[in-house]
């Protein structure tokens, strides 16, 4: 049950006063975003050379948007930045102690969060073969998206072929380092909504859509982008509002619930 919200941005020459408002934006979307992961929060930025900040901590978002750290971290971006990524942690597997388990996890070259569960993560790492730094399943994902992306390019049969594979529930927003233009979204079983703004060239995403209008209430030429489960989305700095749109799939598999015991 955690919580995604982020922005992805177009390429724009955009002032430090917009700027700042975006990133006010992302703060009240991780905040808002707090009941469904009290456990850990984080936040990350990628700009169009593949440079990056990364803060995490183990706490509810409320009180990791006034740590110093977050507002440093915030205050590094400039108008090449191409995303904000924010993830509110409910903790399922992976201690939140350990920060390698907390989003956004950086795993290879890329950055990603993810809401759901993979079920078979363990046996993935084995038989595929990748490098593990975490306990939480959720790396399985970025790795895979490393893979697809070591080249440079985006190989999407690659990535359609591994995912087929997965075994849970997700959403996910990753992107990788080699290719900074690119936010990749897997929308699958979990919710994930999203608002545009064509002029601006911006993008807002959360997995609650109410918080989403809760911070544009009131501001004009925002769009609503309906997008149905178990798509694939490929979001490119150039017009960011008009992803490229494909299918994927996996196999959705919920944890089975106990048998209710009865009384003798």
């Amino acid at each position: 049950m955690c919580g995604l919200a982020g922005i992805l941005l177009g390429e724009k020459k955009r002032r430090a006063a917009e700027i700042r408002r975006l990133a006010d934006i992302f703060t009240r979307l991780l905040v808002l975003s707090e009941p469904r992961g009290p456990h850990a929060t984080g936040a990350a930025w990628m700009n169009s050379d593949g440079e990056y900040g990364l803060f995490k901590r183990p706490m509810p978002a409320s009180q990791f948007v006034k740590e110093p750290l977050y507002a440093r971290m915030l205050a590094t971006m400039d108008d090449r930045v191409t995303m904000l990524m924010g993830h509110a942690r409910w903790r399922t597997r992976g201690d939140e102690r350990d920060n390698r388990n907390n989003h956004p996890i950086l795993a290879g070259r890329v950055l990603g969060t993810h809401n759901g569960t993979i079920r078979n993560a363990d046996y993935l790492f084995r038989r595929l073969r990748y490098k593990r730094f975490a306990e939480v399943d959720s790396e399985i994902l970025c790795r895979i998206v490393n893979g697809a992306t070591r080249t440079g390019a985006l190989d999407v049969p690659y990535l359609r072929k591994r995912l087929a594979l997965c075994r849970g529930q997700m959403a996910a927003v990753l992107a990788s380092r080699r290719i900074p233009d690119m936010v990749l979204v897997l929308k699958g079983d979990k919710p994930l909504k999203f608002r545009c703004h064509m002029r601006r060239q911006v993008v807002l995403y959360a997995t609650d859509g109410s918080y989403l209008d809760n911070v544009i209430e009131g501001e004009r030429g925002w769009m609503e982008m309906i997008v149905p489960a178990m798509t694939l989305l490929v979001f490119q700095r150039a017009n960011v509002c008009a992803p490229f749109t494909g299918t994927f799939t996996f196999i959705p598999q919920v944890r089975a619930k106990k048998p209710q015991e009865t009384a003798p």
